[in-house]
């Protein structure tokens, strides 16, 4: 289980984090109203259980996770129309919030196969080297699942939504009682990283409950 940081300042860094990395914002250009935040959603809307899943894309035990026992609990649990995944995501740092940037800049229908890249090259694009170079790498990921050149400097320029994502996650958070990654809440309870099996005694107690 990763400690989590907890960030002062952390809008502010963020934001500067994604200038130091080469891009420039208008920050006029920017829409006065805050960006909405689309929940990331695996499985049946309706299914009897809800798993929230808090994660970081520059965790290494989320990145075990994700490409591992996520992968049989999809087949086991999500593909089946019993349980609704939700993907949350948590920042320790401004690679983790570039990364779900990258993931979320083709919508809802790319953003899990992009987050299955991410995760699975984990080790190789957070030492790319200096920040230009660790971007370079996650928006490689971005363009093998059919996001434009265009369309990912938009993403990655758009220091409103930046902004918002790191507000959404510290809100979630907070509410949550989230203090490390990952971290699930199934139907309202808080459940600590465990190996699958484990998992699969809490999933099936919750759908025997149903």
């Amino acid at each position: 289980m990763t400690r989590m940081t907890t960030f002062l300042g952390a809008v502010a860094v963020m934001a500067a984090g994604v200038l130091t990395a080469g891009w420039a914002t208008d920050a006029a250009a920017q829409d006065a109203q805050a960006p909405e935040i689309v929940e990331m959603v695996l499985g049946d809307p309706d299914a009897p259980v809800e798993m929230i899943e808090y994660a970081s894309f520059t965790c290494p035990h989320c990145a075990t996770f994700n490409t591992g026992p996520l992968k049989q609990l999809k087949k086991d649990y999500v593909d089946t129309g019993k349980v609704k995944l939700v993907y949350r995501d948590v920042y320790f740092d401004r690679f983790g919030l570039w990364a779900a940037m990258v993931a979320r800049c083709g919508g809802p229908e790319k953003f899990f196969g992009i987050s299955d890249m991410i995760y699975e090259n984990q080790a190789q694009w957070t030492r790319a080297g200096d920040p230009v170079a660790i971007v370079g790498e996650l928006r490689k990921f971005g363009k093998i699942a059919g996001v434009t050149d265009e369309q990912l400097d938009v993403c990655l320029n758009d220091a409103a939504k930046a902004q918002a994502l790191v507000e959404w996650y510290q809100k979630n958070a907070t509410e949550d009682g989230i203090t490390g990654t990952p971290s699930f809440i199934i139907d309202g309870e808080m459940v600590e990283n465990q190996p699958y099996d484990d998992l699969k005694v809490v999933l099936d107690e919750k759908l025997a409950a149903k």
